[in-house]
């Protein structure tokens, strides 16, 4: 794979690499099997800075380019995309409030997070998945407060956060317009941990419902004002898609290295079976589609780190194809390995496990591709 890095880039890939094949690789089948949050290794990663890699450098992030972040989160996501999903959600959950706070709202957050705490961002509610107008919490003023009841689902850290982003509405009637974004801290009264799902993928990460009875939350905790709330929780959309677009990069990279050591040692009818054409058609396919991915999250960063402020085509482009190629790939990977790829012993029915929510978050696949064709109709 020829792909020209900075020093920079090859200096935090190896941090990543030398990190996740001693504090992570060694343990995943156990905490995959167990499903359980693995608390000290992220104060270890919390310690190397890979929450807050993108981050400013006057708030205490490492403040990396966008290419450069890909490059972080594929080596992540090669690795375990649950670690990596867990690393992002603290690092979108501040730059949310970076994008639409204030001074003193920026300060606070970093002053949170910076040090080693992990961030939930949680708009997703049972009846407001891709209709992000669904919203059903409610915002109601109160003197010098809002008070915040509903319910949230799917909610990454949630059960470990130091500090949230709540997406609200004060009125339903009025859309868009009604909308509005909090920052919520860890232990106020009335926001309570809801059941961690039992999921078939990411199992590193932690996701779970979050109820609000009651919250108390001061308006000095608004971000931006009412009406703003769509506009702030949409602001990193298009580069979250790119992020795990990235991630699934990692996954089908993995899945590639994986088949290609198996097919080179196992043998049937007298030969190694990598050099059966079959299965060389195949393993070339797996290798261009991710190559391809990894060029389209690439562009979609690039153009990023070039100052141009609307990319979504691109991530939704990036996204659908990186996200389609991990599923497709990590199948092939345990087609190529037979029985004993849909055995726990080897490591591709992980991946395959993981690879599937890629083609669900952030905007299901079917969405990006409404996405991309109303980006069309007014491109051409």
């Amino acid at each position: 794979m020829a792909t020209i890095y900075t020093e920079d880039q090859l200096g935090i890939q190896e941090l990543i690499r030398n990190f996740m094949k001693k504090e992570v690789k060694p343990y995943l089948r156990e905490l995959d099997d167990k499903g359980e949050f693995p608390l000290d290794i992220y104060k270890q990663a919390f310690e190397l800075g890979l929450h807050c890699l993108q981050i400013p450098e006057e708030f205490g992030g490492a403040g990396i380019d966008y290419v450069t972040m890909a490059v972080a989160l594929e080596e992540m996501g090669k690795c375990d995309p649950g670690f990596a999903i867990t690393m992002l959600s603290t690092s979108m959950t501040l730059k949310c409030i970076l994008l639409g706070g204030n001074k003193e709202q920026k300060q606070r957050a970093a002053d949170i997070l910076i040090p080693g705490a992990h961030g939930c961002f949680s708009m997703t509610e049972p009846g407001a998945g891709s209709d992000a107008l669904g919203l059903r919490t409610t915002a109601r003023e109160d003197g010098d407060a809002y008070i915040l009841n509903g319910t949230k689902c799917f909610a990454t850290n949630g059960a470990y956060s130091d500090l949230y982003v709540i997406i609200a509405t004060v009125d339903k009637s009025l859309g868009s317009k009604g909308t509005v974004a909090f920052m919520v801290e860890g232990g106020t009264p009335g926001l309570n941990v809801g059941k961690h799902e039992n999921k078939m993928g990411l199992r590193l990460s932690n996701t779970c419902d979050l109820y609000l009875e009651d919250v108390r939350v001061p308006k000095a905790n608004m971000l931006g004002f009412v009406g703003d709330g769509i506009k702030i929780a949409l602001s990193g959309l298009d580069t979250g898609r790119i992020y795990n677009a990235a991630i699934a990069v990692g996954i089908a990279q993995n899945a590639i290295e994986e088949s290609v050591a198996y097919a080179k040692t196992r043998e049937q009818f007298g030969k190694p079976i990598i050099e059966n054409q079959a299965l060389k058609m195949m393993l070339a396919d797996m290798q261009i589609g991710t190559e391809a991915g990894r060029q389209l999250v690439f562009n979609a960063m690039r153009l990023l780190d070039s100052g141009v402020k609307k990319v979504s085509m691109e991530a939704s482009c990036a996204k659908t194809f990186c996200s389609d190629n991990a599923v497709k790939v990590t199948t092939d990977a345990v087609q190529i390995l037979g029985g004993y790829g849909y055995s726990k012993e080897y490591p591709v029915e992980k991946m395959m496990r993981d690879s599937k929510i890629f083609q669900i978050f952030e905007g299901t696949n079917q969405i990006q591709r409404l996405v991309i064709s109303k980006e069309m109709a007014k491109l051409y």
